[in-house]
């Protein structure tokens, strides 16, 4: 297990970070909380678009399952993807082709074409995931899970609002059209902002798996007097070579991937998949079990849902301060966070009252967001020789499997009690936290000491 084997090796502090960060363009932050508005106006109308297009029940679960097999197996490949051609290429593709598919959407008559739709957006809607391995790429180590929290809590911001627009704007007639319209617009300037984003010059220290210093290159150029001495990169990944053929690109990308899928990183993704059973099965009952438990109207359910999703996006932007109370030891805040979320979990699942419940979703909040944060960081820590675009690709895939597996566990327990799933996410993030326990007692690194695996 890769967190068995762990040693430290000391470095001068500018091999740790130069200056501080390469900080991405200030316009990079505006995309994702407008990416994330246009989505979450047009995803609860779908359901209510399906039926009306006269699809049954078993219809709508059938496409609603296949867009989310399509998420499983090419998130992993599309960021792999972004390795080899170059984050900006693959960012602009991935917007466009999404943009098209909500278009598309917003067209559709019948149950055939809405289906013919979501494949592109199954297949390419990853352009959050690229955009944290660019930042990725960008911020230095001890400083990455501070942009990752801003990231996250900017991305927060437009789930927020973009439920309460796509309600409104879904009374009004031809609403579901206006709305789908309106999201493609959203991914079309998005896609301009990657486009006319300045392009950043700077230098770049990793280190090889052979512990070699490699020099990347962020937007630069092709230079024949370097290529010798230092790889090329395009936003912080390997440059599009335009000799390299698609074939050529098809085989890197399964090089890559399997290299991540029989690598000693699997406790790593199991504590992700875990963790991440744990909190949807939190959610998967949240507003039946109000109900019955408390008698809570589906506004107030939404309005507490609201609350929590608020609290989360407030607790990325404590990463900053937290990584340096904890001398930027993430293995130590990953494993305090999973502690919180397991007793917020369990705390709700047995609350008399309805103030516990209030107080637990506060807690879960914070721990959640920075836990998140934290398996990310620590995916792209130890596996760093695979490319940032590939982990994170990986770590979505194993992400969407929780969401195969969640409706399942969730409609068992409930035969159990309202409180059944809940509490089987407690046993969950309970064996998450046992997992990292054994399998790494002892993980700290400060800004003088890079953690590799040995």
């Amino acid at each position: 297990m890769v967190l068995d084997h762990l040693v430290f090796r000391a470095e001068p502090a500018g091999d740790r970070c130069i200056g501080s960060m390469l900080h991405p363009p200030r316009c990079f932050y505006f995309f994702p909380p407008k990416d994330l508005f246009g989505v979450s106006m047009i995803v609860p109308l779908l359901n209510h678009h399906m039926k009306s297009l006269g699809a049954s029940p078993t219809t709508a679960g059938i496409i609603g399952s296949c867009y989310g097999i399509l998420q499983l197996f090419s998130s992993s490949v599309v960021g792999s993807w972004s390795d080899i051609v170059g984050r900006r290429y693959s960012l602009i593709a991935c917007i466009v082709i999404s943009a098209l598919g909500y278009g598309l959407l917003g067209v559709s008559i019948n149950i055939y074409i809405y289906a013919i739709a979501r494949i592109p957006v199954g297949i390419f809607k990853h352009s959050l995931s690229i955009s944290k391995a660019f930042l990725s790429d960008l911020a230095c180590e001890k400083e990455r899970p501070h942009v990752m929290g801003r990231f996250n809590a900017a991305s927060s911001m437009g789930f927020i609002l973009g439920p309460v627009v796509g309600g409104y704007l879904a009374e009004l007639q031809g609403g579901f059209y206006m709305t789908s319209l309106i999201c493609t617009v959203i991914f079309i300037i998005n896609a301009g902002l990657v486009w006319i984003m300045p392009q950043t010059e700077e230098k770049l220290n990793i280190f090889s798996p052979s512990d070699s210093s490699v020099t990347l290159r962020i937007n630069q150029p092709p230079d024949s007097s370097m290529r010798s001495h230092s790889l090329q990169e395009d936003d912080g990944k390997k440059p599009n070579n335009g000799a390299q053929t698609v074939w050529g690109q098809l085989i890197s990308v399964f090089k890559k991937v399997t290299g991540v899928a029989f690598s000693e990183m699997w406790d790593i993704f199991l504590v992700r998949l875990l963790m991440a059973i744990s909190v949807m099965l939190y959610y998967s009952n949240f507003a039946l079990a109000m109900e019955e438990r408390f008698h809570m109207t589906p506004r107030m359910t939404g309005f507490l849902i609201s609350y929590g999703s608020t609290l989360g996006a407030l607790a990325g932007f404590s990463l900053g301060p937290l990584s340096r109370l904890y001398q930027y030891n993430t293995y130590t805040m990953l494993l305090h966070s999973s502690v919180l979320t397991f007793f917020s979990i369990l705390v709700y699942s047995v609350a008399p009252k309805m103030w516990i419940v209030i107080l637990s979703s506060t807690f879960l909040a914070f721990s959640t967001s920075i836990g998140r944060t934290c398996i990310v960081d620590l995916e792209l820590t130890l596996g760093e020789q695979h490319g940032s675009g590939t982990l994170i690709g990986v770590g979505q895939s194993v992400t969407s499997v929780g969401r195969i597996l969640v409706p399942l566990l969730s409609g068992l327990a409930q035969e159990y009690s309202p409180c059944g799933p809940p509490q089987l996410g407690a046993v969950l993030a309970l064996a998450s936290i046992f997992l990292m326990y054994k399998s790494k007692l002892g993980y700290s690194y400060s800004s003088h000491k890079k953690l590799k695996a040995a």
